[in-house]
């Protein structure tokens, strides 16, 4: 039996200027519950696919925003100057990783989380599964 061709995905900003494409599996999916992530987001948490940098190609102009994680390492986040959507970044703490957003990929079958991290600050009301 030979394997498929691998799985290619494109992550994208919500105008679709700035991509990330990624070719086969993420190495992990990190559901994030730190107070600068739901900053970022939006919500009480978020999602990163954490891929080899190899498979991951980007398009379009972005725009970076360093900050310290709450690792105590930089991370620089790459978002569409046009209409402000974060589609990757690369954490300090993970060198040879692209972290992409895991709704940038708009793909309800994509892996689910297999961590979270950041617990003490996750929303009391948010069941987890």
């Amino acid at each position: 039996m030979t394997a498929g061709p691998p799985v290619v995905r494109t992550a994208a900003c919500a105008c679709g200027q700035l991509t990330a494409r990624c070719t086969g599996e993420p190495v992990s999916v990190s559901l994030c519950h730190c107070l600068d992530c739901q900053r970022r987001t939006g919500s009480p948490f978020g999602i990163a696919a954490f891929f080899d940098i190899a498979s991951v190609s980007t398009g379009g102009e972005s725009a970076e925003f360093l900050r310290r994680g709450d690792s105590g390492f930089d991370i620089a986040f790459h978002f569409c100057p046009r209409c402000g959507g974060t589609v990757y970044w690369y954490p300090a703490a993970k060198p040879g990783y692209v972290a992409v957003a895991v709704g940038a990929f708009a793909d309800p079958t994509f892996p689910k989380p297999t961590k979270s991290v950041y617990t003490d600050r996750r929303h009391p009301w948010l069941d987890m599964p």
